[in-house]
């Protein structure tokens, strides 16, 4: 029995391990980068920039992909419901549109809020 649990951290600390080791690696044969100061100037299209080019902008991908996390759980708890419908009865049916309801006024919230409006 314990056997099999170790067998089982052996698994976990190579999958650990590999990829660390091939990360190292990659990072120790990398060529060395130089920083010249042609590399330090901001670059747009290639013609030389007008104005001040190191300006702070809003950054909100984060609230689309919790959106789009919350759907995607919701495709991963709808679809086996779905192929089930006919057998699982009124408590399964209520029970999921109760779930449908929660998401909706999650979308409804975040729309409202705007959240889904890109600046």
């Amino acid at each position: 029995m314990l056997t099999d649990y170790a067998t089982i951290g052996l698994f976990m600390l190579l999958a650990v391990l590999f990829p660390l080791a091939a990360l190292g690696l990659a990072w120790a044969v990398r060529p060395k980068p130089q920083d010249t100061p042609g590399k330090l100037t901001p670059y747009e299209c290639g013609v030389d920039t007008i104005g001040p080019t190191w300006i702070r902008f809003k950054v909100n991908y984060f609230l689309y992909a919790l959106v789009f996390l919350a759907f995607s759980i919701e495709t991963i708890f709808l679809y086996p419901w779905a192929v089930k419908f006919n057998s699982l009865g009124l408590f399964a049916f209520v029970e999921m549109l109760i779930f449908i309801t929660i998401l909706v006024v999650g979308l409804w919230y975040a729309w409202k809020e705007g959240a889904l409006e890109w600046y």
